[in-house]
């Protein structure tokens, strides 16, 4: 292990997918500056590969994440939006393969707020979130203050972010913070399920439908014209001619 690395981050590539899985048991995968740090290069090297269709996220134990851990944030010297924390949030930001999120236990603080970047979401039934910012003094991170209003509305945010209460897998759910729901034993499964369905998709088409999804409000007739230019491209490109041809070919 190298002095750059905290061993609590498992990289494994199964079938053109990223598997990370956090390892720091122990501390519930609390997350330090190296965590952060390992995170983001793990995203950015799959990024830049065009052979991975999507990334796994997930946690061991019973946890997915407790968030920060308080002793190592606070021991950050020089305190910027270049620290290995918010790195990781902007390269979040920026992500364009898809970032699927197994949440099996504590999803706490960044535990949280990372959902809001992650284009599928699936949950143990024993998992339990919180927002718990303000009792520590502190304000939303990781743009939520943006995102979580826009997903559950003004009202709903405010109740999250303002009084910091846990909520239960159910809860998030019906606020369409995950997709879905599933007992604590079927949750790798439907992640193995997920990851093999999105391994069958055009990698090129999975990020370009991504890259549309995320985009910012804008004029409905502008969407039109971006999703035309890229839909033709698209449409000239081989495999989405091969696509059709075997689409063609069952239909006879």
């Amino acid at each position: 292990m190298n002095k750059h690395s905290s061993g609590f981050v498992k990289q494994e590539v199964k079938q053109g997918v990223l598997w990370l899985t956090l390892t720091r048991t122990d501390k519930k995968n609390a997350l330090t500056q190296t965590m952060y740090l390992e995170l983001s290069k793990a995203l950015q090297d799959a990024d830049r590969d065009s052979s991975i269709s999507a990334v796994i996220l997930t946690g061991s134990g019973d946890s997915f994440t407790a968030g920060n851990d308080l002793h190592d944030f606070l021991a950050i010297e020089d305190l910027d939006d270049s620290a290995p924390p918010f790195e990781f949030l902007y390269t979040l930001s920026r992500l364009s393969v898809p970032l699927v999120a197994g949440v099996n236990g504590l999803s706490i603080g960044i535990g949280t707020t990372i959902l809001l970047h992650c284009d599928l979401v699936y949950a143990s039934s024993s998992a339990t979130f919180a927002l718990p910012f303000i009792n520590l003094g502190l304000v939303p991170e990781a743009a939520s203050s943006l995102l979580l209003p826009k997903l559950v509305g003004h009202l709903r945010a405010s109740e999250l972010l303002l009084l910091g209460d846990s909520f239960d897998a159910s809860a998030a759910l019906a606020y369409g913070l995950v997709n879905k729901v599933v007992a604590p034993e079927q949750l790798a499964v439907e992640l193995e399920q997920v990851a093999a369905a999105l391994a069958s998709k055009p990698r090129a088409g999975l990020r370009a439908a991504k890259r549309l999804i995320k985009e910012q409000d804008e004029p409905v007739a502008d969407r039109i014209e971006r999703e035309a230019h890229i839909f033709i491209k698209a449409l000239s490109s081989e495999t989405a001619r091969k696509a059709i041809a075997e689409r063609l070919q069952r239909k006879k």
